[in-house]
């Protein structure tokens, strides 16, 4: 059977996944009576996935067109998750670069296509949700072009097809239509997959040879280990080499093998050129690997990765309320979880710091979130502190990761972005008309500029903005930023909130937390509406007495600011940690004794 390998690669919500749903579903890789023929976003499994609405983990799935097989790769649209996007594309022989019709190429578009122009991936362009009521469909192909001319390393890369399409809809075209309700399919698509897309480069008679891209695991069967065979065939049972980047190598055995069929990992005797293929048995193996027959050990090239930019400090729960939620509160089984998640996360980096603390390294605070929110999830308990940016030091100067920043906005909060962002020394680049409504503002900022951005901008717009970012370069290390948030409220006893201790709270600023809530003194329980913090008793209660004044039967209180783990994380200064627990988000001072914490403060 013939076999096409392509990966599908857009910025954030520009329809990559719902293209995927299609491909399946017309393709009849199900049964009309099977569940997903009904369901939406098939391929964001993940819970996070489907509450974000944002592809987090890349996935592999195949259909059956015309004889051919065509393994297709679901990759993340957003910057963070960059790691998964580089890990994938090297299974590839081609890519469905998705654009939005309206929107057009937008930041994280430019990433993805420079790493499939750098692979030498071929490229089909799909203009997706041309029938929006906004749609720009010429305006959106010139940008294309402009994109191109920009990455481009070599002539041949600027011949590239298009197709035009509507995934909500599950139609294609290979011209732009006049009648978006007329019939159509998404054959297109898969015609241009065939005609444009190489065939992998087969050598099915030199020994076996496969790049570690990808691994799963299964409580039941263990660790999958995923890749495209680079050459040769693998047959289950056979004996191979796993050539580590240092050098080394370890034998092991091919256990059981897996192709892909729709969503479904099917068993099969034998592993071909070109397939992606899922093995088991191999425990030894990490991502950037080669397999290989042990008589012909020859290695393939590392997979290359962009450095993190951020780092956080992570531990076990120190706060009052510790174990009161968690499964997992010690720091031995964080350190467990988090060495298993390096196995498969290859953008996170961890190390131990001289002074034995945990210290977490990602590409942003939504890579890093993800991650604490799924150990959330999973029942442990843990605090984490401020977000600092990793400098390295270039030829003696210091420098810090600067990022190119996109934000979409309604015409009237354009000054109140533009004055926010300027707080944070970021600099206007760009300003075009999206519509008669909306303005497309592009800036370039530092990476310590956007740390708690997105929800300032977001308050701003009144939640109307639409944020994004990626990495563009280091510089020189900048100035150091104003401070761009408020002082809090310290609840200075411990005990259950009370309506009457939040009154005054709520006379300062907005709080985080609803009566009957446990507190303890040194949680963070609002923000104040002055720039110094303030120790204030949400624990107490009306005294009682015979004596009624008017007015004092009930006592109304505005519902509490809720935001969530990145938002929080975002918000967090130097001397104040985060608690994350099954059921709750805690904001902490570091040092919970009122005393200590200003004797520190002096001494500082």
């Amino acid at each position: 059977m013939k076999i096409r390998n392509i990966a599908i690669i857009a910025h954030v919500d520009h329809g990559k996944t719902t293209i995927v749903d299609g491909m399946l579903k017309q393709s009849k890789t199900f049964r009309e009576n099977e569940v997903m023929m009904q369901q939406d976003l098939i391929m964001d499994s993940n819970d996070q996935e489907r509450e974000r609405g944002i592809t987090i983990l890349a996935k592999n799935t195949a259909v059956i067109y015309k004889d051919t097989k065509i393994n297709i790769i679901d990759t993340p649209g957003h910057a963070d998750f960059g790691g998964e996007v580089e890990r994938t594309l090297n299974m590839a022989d081609g890519a469905l670069l998705v654009v939005d019709a309206q929107e057009g190429p937008m930041p994280q578009t430019k990433f993805v296509l420079r790493k499939a122009l750098d692979l030498g991936l071929k490229i089909i362009v799909v203009v997706n949700k041309i029938d929006k009521p906004n749609s720009r469909v010429s305006w959106t192909i010139s940008k294309i072009n402009d994109l191109f001319l920009e990455l481009a390393t070599h002539e041949s890369q600027l011949d590239f097809p298009i197709v035009f399409a509507s995934g909500k809809s599950g139609k294609s075209w290979e011209k732009m239509p006049l009648n978006f309700e007329e019939p159509a399919t998404l054959t297109p698509v898969f015609d241009a997959i065939l005609e444009y897309v190489p065939a992998p480069s087969c050598e099915p008679d030199k020994p076996f040879q496969m790049l570690v891209s990808s691994l799963d695991w299964e409580s039941y069967i263990g660790k999958y280990v995923i890749g495209k065979i680079r050459r040769g065939k693998l047959l289950t049972g056979e004996k191979i080499s796993i050539l580590k980047s240092d050098g080394t190598s370890v034998s092991a055995l091919a256990e059981k093998i897996f192709t892909y069929q729709g969503l479904k990992r099917i068993e099969t005797a034998e592993g071909i050129s070109g397939d992606i293929v899922a093995i088991t048995g191999i425990k030894e193996v990490e991502i950037g690997d080669t397999l290989v027959d042990p008589k012909f050990p020859d290695a393939l090239p590392a997979i290359k990765l962009e450095e993190p930019t951020l780092r956080i400090t992570i531990g076990p729960n120190t706060s009052p309320l510790m174990g009161k939620e968690g499964k997992f509160v010690t720091s031995r089984q964080l350190l467990e979880r988090i060495e298993r998640e390096l196995h498969t996360n290859i953008a996170m980096k961890f190390r131990i710091s001289e002074e034995g603390k945990y210290v977490l390294s990602g590409r942003g605070e939504l890579h890093l979130s993800v991650f604490l929110e799924t150990l959330r999830r999973e029942g442990y308990e843990m605090e984490v502190s401020m977000p600092n940016v990793i400098t390295k030091v270039i030829d003696g100067i210091e420098v810090e990761p600067i990022e190119e920043l996109t934000i979409d906005v309604d015409n009237l909060y354009v000054g109140a972005i533009k004055s926010e962002v300027g707080r944070r020394r970021g600099m206007l680049i760009n300003q075009e008309d999206i519509s008669t409504e909306s303005t497309r503002l592009v800036f370039e900022i530092t990476t310590r500029g956007i740390l708690g951005l997105r929800g300032a901008l977001l308050t701003l717009s009144k939640g109307t903005s639409v944020i994004s970012s990626v990495f563009l370069r280091n510089g020189p290390m900048g100035a150091v930023l104003a401070k761009t948030r408020k002082g809090v409220l310290i609840a200075s006893h411990s005990g259950k909130a009370a309506a009457y201790g939040l009154v005054s709270a709520h006379d300062k600023g907005p709080v985080f937390i609803p009566p009957q809530t446990m507190v303890y003194a040194g949680m963070i329980v609002g923000i104040n509406g002055r720039d110094e913090d303030l120790e204030i008793n949400v624990c107490k209660e009306k005294q009682l007495t015979n004596n009624r004044s008017v007015g004092e039967e009930g006592i109304i209180l505005p519902p509490p600011l809720v935001l969530s783990l990145e938002q929080y994380i975002g918000f967090l200064e130097d001397d104040e940690l985060l608690e994350i627990t099954p059921n709750s988000l805690r904001l902490r001072k570091k040092i919970l004794d009122f005393t200590k914490r200003k004797r520190a403060s002096k001494a500082q």
